[in-house]
C-alpha cells in the first residue's frame, strides 16, 4: 500500500482521537469540526479494510484491530516528531556537518588562521573544506558554501561579495637585479613570466594592465605555469620571474620579498564572493559561516 498525504492525515487522526478520548475532543484539539473528523476517519477506516473503533453515544474506543493499529503507529508519529524537530533545530542551531569550497589563496592566507575560532564558537558543528580553484557545482558537488574569486556564472544562488582584490605585477629585488626593471608592462614581452592556469579554460591567465580607464593586454610568455598561489609567490620569491598576483595574498610585498613594479598600472579588481544554496530559511550552520567569513574579511579591510 503506498503511503500519501490523506493516509498521513488519518493516522494522525486516530492519534488525537485516542488522546481525547472522542472525535468532539479531536476535533476541538486540531481546530476541526466533529463531522471532519468523524469523515476523515471513515475514509482511512476504508483505506486499511478494518474497523478501527467503536462508536456508541456514551464513548469512542478502539477495536482490537484499531489497538494494534494504534501501537504499531505509535513508534512512527514519535519518530515523525523528532525528526520534524531535529530539521527545526537545524535551522536554529549551529550543528552537524558544513561542507565548504573555499579559493585556495583566501583559504591560506585569510580564513585558515580564523578557523579555530570559529568552531570553538560552535562545538556541534564539524567543518569540512576542500579548497580548490575549479569552480564545480555548489549543490551537486554537494557543498553547503563556496568562496570563489571571480564574478558570478552560477545562477539559483544567493551570492555576496566580499572583497575585490587589486592585480598587481611583481618580481624579486633578485630578478630585477640581474635582469633590469621594465619600464612599461609592454617591456615584459622580453621577460620570464609565471603564468597562471585559469581553472576556468586550462589556459594561463591573459595578463591586463589597467591606468586611468585605460586597458591593456600584453602577451607575456614563460616556461613555468602554475595552478597553486603558493607555488607561484615563491618561485617568484626565489627569483625566477614576473607574476601577476592578488595584493591581498602577497605578503611578500610588505617585507621586501617581491617588489610591485607597475604602481601606476594596477586599477585592475578581482572580486571574491560567497555562494551558497537559494532558500527561504538557510540552515543555521550555514548563516554562521557566512556571517562569520563576511566580519573576517571587514576586520582585515579595517586593519589595512
Amino acid at each position: 500500500m503506498s503511503t500519501d498525504g490523506r493516509l498521513l492525515s488519518g493516522i494522525g487522526l486516530v492519534a488525537a482521537v485516542v488522546d481525547a478520548g472522542s472525535f468532539v475532543g479531536a476535533a476541538d484539539a486540531l481546530g476541526l469540526t466533529q463531522s471532519g473528523v468523524s469523515r476523515a476517519v471513515a475514509r482511512l477506516e476504508e483505506r486499511v479494510g478494518v474497523r478501527l473503533f467503536e462508536r456508541n453515544a456514551r464513548a469512542v474506543t478502539l477495536t482490537d484491530e484499531g489497538r494494534r493499529f494504534y501501537e504499531r503507529i505509535l513508534p512512527l508519529l514519535s519518530d515523525l516528531d523528532e525528526a520534524v524537530a531535529d530539521v527545526g533545530r537545524a535551522s536554529t542551531a549551529v550543528r552537524g556537518t558544513l561542507r565548504v569550497n573555499i579559493a585556495p589563496l583566501f583559504a591560506r592566507f585569510v580564513l585558515a588562521a580564523r578557523l579555530p575560532e570559529f568552531l570553538a564558537a560552535h562545538p556541534e558543528l564539524s567543518l569540512v573544506i576542500t579548497a580548490r580553484d575549479d569552480a564545480g557545482g555548489l549543490v551537486t558537488d554537494g557543498f553547503d558554501v563556496a568562496v570563489r574569486f571571480g564574478e558570478p556564472a552560477l545562477s539559483g544562488h544567493v551570492v555576496r561579495r566580499l572583497l575585490d582584490s587589486r592585480v598587481i605585477t611583481c618580481a624579486s629585488p633578485a630578478y630585477l637585479a640581474r635582469h633590469g626593471r621594465p619600464q612599461r608592462p609592454q617591456d615584459l614581452t622580453a621577460h620570464e613570466c609565471i603564468l597562471f592556469r585559469d581553472p576556468a579554460t586550462g589556459r594561463p591567465f591573459t595578463w591586463g594592465f589597467q591606468r586611468k580607464g585605460r586597458s591593456i593586454d600584453v602577451p607575456v610568455k614563460g616556461r613555468l605555469t602554475v595552478d597553486d598561489g603558493e607555488t607561484l609567490l615563491i618561485a617568484c620569491e626565489r627569483g625566477h620571474g614576473f607574476i601577476q598576483a592578488l595584493d591581498f595574498a602577497t605578503p611578500g610585498l610588505a617585507d621586501g620579498r617581491l617588489v610591485d613594479v607597475f604602481p601606476d598600472w594596477n586599477e585592475e579588481r578581482w572580486p571574491l564572493y560567497i555562494h551558497f544554496p537559494s532558500r527561504r530559511h538557510p540552515p543555521a550552520k550555514v548563516r554562521a559561516f557566512v556571517d562569520f567569513v563576511v566580519a573576517v574579511v571587514k576586520e582585515r579591510a579595517l586593519a589595512g
